[in-house]
């Protein structure tokens, strides 16, 4: 991220928002990576990058660690979070049964207008294989289900797109996005857009479904690669 551009934006607003504006430019920095999972990030040093006196910025820490994309360091301070294996696999076990209800919902409430809105996102999506665009395949990653979610039109489902982004973008991994994964991971998008914009909200929620199972078969099988090699993962991106 360009320093410069970024401090041109920094003009904060009233106090009352100013807390809101800190937490969110720290949290487009940790779903860009501009900060990694494991970075600590000290207030002092944050206070004068930001231009900003420390209450505020604690206040925004506090957002970000209730988020769950910061965790406390002891003295320290805080750290961007860290997903293991477990972790990993726990929140999409959660997101296979969200995304399945998502895709169902989208398919009742959503069809008619699920081919225009979904299919130029897929299309965008291919566009990245070739050549490789990790970067931006993952925020089309992130704009799809989200923009599935937006068809569901369920408030609840909507409140969970925070696990999406973490999931796609702070956890998301150099070491295990691949183009290997994300060709396939296309393909299933696109018969997922086919099922909802069909109005088949069965096959719609087994097709969300199976897509999240796939990327949990994948990470398991690149965690046990990894750890045999004796690095471990950051995360994989569905």
């Amino acid at each position: 991220m360009s320093s410069s551009s970024e401090h041109d934006a920094l003009a904060w607003p009233s106090p009352v928002r100013l807390v809101d504006e800190v937490a969110r430019v720290l949290r487009q920095r940790i779903y860009t990576g501009h900060y990694l999972p494991g970075d600590l990030l000290r207030q002092q040093q944050l206070a004068e990058d930001l231009q900003v006196s420390r209450t505020p910025l604690r206040e925004a820490l506090r957002m970000l660690q209730s988020e769950g994309l910061v965790e406390a360091d002891g003295v320290r301070g805080v750290r961007v979070a860290r997903a293991d294996r477990r972790r990993l696999l726990d929140a999409y076990a959660l997101r296979e049964m969200l995304d399945g209800l998502a895709a169902r919902q989208a398919a009742e409430r959503g069809a008619a207008r699920a081919r225009d809105l979904l299919g130029p996102i897929v299309e965008a999506q291919r566009l990245t294989l070739e050549p490789w665009q990790p970067s931006e395949y993952i925020r089309l990653n992130v704009e799809l289900h989200a923009a599935i979610v937006a068809l569901a039109d369920n408030e609840f489902l909507s409140a969970q797109l925070a696990l999406v982004r973490k999931t796609s973008q702070v956890f998301a991994p150099a070491v295990l996005i691949s183009k290997d994964r994300a060709a396939p991971s296309v393909h299933e998008h696109g018969l997922i857009v086919e099922a909802i914009a069909a109005g088949d909200a069965e096959r719609a929620e087994r097709l969300g479904r199976d897509h999240i199972r796939a990327t949990m078969d994948c990470l398991r099988q690149a965690s046990a690669a990894l750890e045999r090699a004796g690095s471990r993962p950051r995360a994989l991106a569905a």
